[in-house]
């Protein structure tokens, strides 16, 4: 089976600082990093080292070779990844002592992938197999309706979140992941709770340091509350998005979706203690190792 992660690619700028900036204000960074990022290149690599086969469908501009190199050597399938004239997005993380961050991103090619591009891609996909997408690309609602119809499990991180981007595909869904602001926005913009009318059989609600909630159409939407494991964390970004690769690799591989939401949330809760991105997330051997 294959997860085939519809995803951004990005190259990340990192600015330890003090405190994060309040509005108007300056602050000044005494160190400076790049590297790999974007939620979908995060999930993908999680994934991947999670175990599954993932194939990643997404852009980058002349200057984005060393990203497509990258996810290659994590394990990841980089054939559907074109390259644009267009840049290669890019974040800008100021992230503070205590592991929180501010974070702009600039989408750049991540925008402008072609429907002919995702359509080439899924034609190899099979029955069964695995489509995840984020907000960060285009195209979500092409992508959703063109798995659904093939026969894929289209799974949906809401994030950033847009109410306009989730109505499109919420009609093709079966796994929705997302943080409890975006399911707090979610209700706010349509009424809809996870359950029946929502129309997503399985939905997880992440709530960092709290752990998360489960509702699945199996067990009649009751929801089933999983803590999460107490670190020092130096570092939170890409957290929410090793939790979910590592989940749908789990899903993939054929574990029960509680199985599968702890390793997960073993495998986020190592990654918080370093700092980066794509390029710290542990392998399935680290996380089952790690006590």
């Amino acid at each position: 089976m294959t997860i085939w992660n519809l995803g951004s690619i990005n190259s990340d700028h990192f600015y330890g600082v003090d405190h994060l900036p309040e509005p108007g204000e300056t602050v000044l960074s005494e160190t400076m990093e790049r590297g790999l990022g974007g939620k979908g290149a995060n999930m993908s690599v999680a994934a991947a080292r999670a175990a599954a086969h993932v194939s990643h469908i997404g852009a980058v501009g002349p200057d984005g070779q060393w990203a497509v190199d990258r996810l290659t050597e994590y394990g990841v399938d980089t054939r559907p990844i074109a390259q644009l004239d267009t840049p290669t997005g890019h974040a800008v993380i100021a992230l503070d002592a205590a592991g929180e961050n501010h974070i702009i991103v600039f989408p750049g090619a991540n925008r402008e992938i072609s429907r002919d591009a995702i359509g080439l891609a899924l034609s190899e996909a099979a029955p069964g197999d695995i489509l995840l997408m984020q907000n960060e690309t285009n195209e979500q609602a092409y992508a959703a309706e063109t798995g659904s119809k093939l026969g894929l499990k289209v799974a949906y991180a809401a994030a950033p979140f847009s109410a306009q981007a989730v109505r499109q595909v919420l009609p093709h869904l079966d796994i929705l992941v997302l943080n409890h602001i975006e399911m707090a926005q979610l209700v706010e913009e349509t009424g809809l709770l996870p359950g029946p009318k929502l129309g997503v059989d399985t939905v997880i609600v992440t709530k960092g340091a709290a752990g998360c909630v489960f509702y699945d159409r199996s067990n009649g939407f009751d929801a089933i509350g999983f803590d999460a494991i107490p670190v020092d964390a130096v570092d939170t970004t890409g957290a929410g998005d090793t939790f979910t690769g590592y989940f749908l690799a789990g899903i993939d591989r054929g574990m029960a979706p509680e199985e599968a939401i702890g390793t997960a949330i073993k495998a986020s809760a190592l990654m918080v203690t370093r700092r980066g991105t794509a390029d710290v997330i542990p392998d399935l051997k680290e996380v089952l190792d790690w006590s």
